[in-house]
């Protein structure tokens, strides 16, 4: 069986069923079709007043974010598409954490339901560190079409890689 990465943990039917797409040169033009749009966030600026809209929206609670950005080394480096992570900082005999998130840079390019996918995944993270069943709860609740989006970027992900 050829290796598919992103589809680790999929049943073997959706690995089989994308293998024989992606050997007919059918998966990118279904994708494509299903999702024709493309965003305007385009700089880390752009994607700071996303995430912002997005968590004062849909997390008010949640802790303050210091930082939002794109991260053109992190796909590559981390084997991530996103990355939260929370820094403590002494200063004056005072700490404070400061939180930050870092989108992969290849989301620049993609629809925006995957730009959006990745965000509220990142977002899920302040509340809840472990990808266990209240973190999919939470994620599910800010994106209800969380899992068919997951599964959706996994395999325009794989289109691309495929592609060369």
């Amino acid at each position: 069986m050829t290796a598919l990465p992103y589809l680790a943990g999929y049943p073997n039917e959706i690995h089989d069923r994308a293998l024989e797409l992606l050997q007919s040169g059918e998966l990118k033009p279904h994708l494509d079709a299903r999702y024709p749009n493309r965003h305007s966030v385009r700089s880390s600026k752009d994607l700071k007043r996303y995430v912002m809209e997005l968590k004062q929206r849909t997390m008010r609670t949640a802790p303050p974010l210091g930082a939002v950005l794109f991260d053109a080394r992190l796909h590559a480096i981390h084997g991530a598409l996103g990355l939260n992570t929370t820094t403590t900082l002494a200063h004056g005999g005072k700490l404070r954490k400061r939180r930050e998130v870092r989108i992969a840079s290849l989301f620049k390019e993609t629809p925006p339901e995957f730009l959006r996918m990745v965000v509220v995944h990142e977002l899920a993270h302040m509340k809840h560190a472990d990808h266990d069943r209240q973190f999919y709860k939470l994620c599910r609740s800010l994106e209800p079409d969380y899992d068919q989006l997951e599964l959706d970027l996994r395999l325009y992900l794989t289109a691309e890689e495929w592609r060369g």
